[in-house]
């Protein structure tokens, strides 16, 4: 695999990880905690890969400078900002959710995971679509 790649893969981690915490969330809401579990894991696993594959991306090739304009501009910035803003805080979030789950302090667990959620489901869609704002839209 290539540095060239990366970026590719990256989206198809942020895609993994959307799919993963939201099929953990049907499995909770089901009472299935084994499978919500298993689910929420894979997602922070799979987020964990997704992080190193854009560190050493980032670390090799630099920023790659969105070069769209008109209304599809502000429009990529609103969106790259949020995301970089709460890709960064949903980390912390993330760890210290999945610790009050395993540790079974379930109250504290639900009250951080419905903010965790949201946000955790915010980075990994935002994330595709910077991806593809940057490497596919041709406006």
């Amino acid at each position: 695999m290539n540095i060239a790649s990366l970026p590719h893969l990256n989206a198809t981690l942020n895609a993994a990880s959307g799919i993963l915490v939201l099929a953990g969330l049907a499995a909770i809401r089901s009472r299935h905690v084994g499978w919500h579990l298993a689910c929420m894991l894979g997602a922070l696993a799979v987020s964990g890969v997704f992080l190193t594959s854009y560190l050493i991306y980032h670390a090799q090739a630099g920023a790659k400078p969105f070069a769209g304009s008109g209304w599809t501009r502000p429009a990529y910035f609103a969106v790259l900002i949020t995301h970089s803003v709460l890709a960064a805080v949903i980390l912390p979030m993330a760890l210290r959710t999945a610790f009050l789950g395993v540790r079974r302090r379930l109250g504290a667990h639900v009250r951080l995971a419905r903010w965790t959620a949201p946000v955790w489901l915010y980075v990994s869609v935002s994330g595709i679509v910077v991806y593809v704002l940057l490497y596919h839209w041709r406006g």
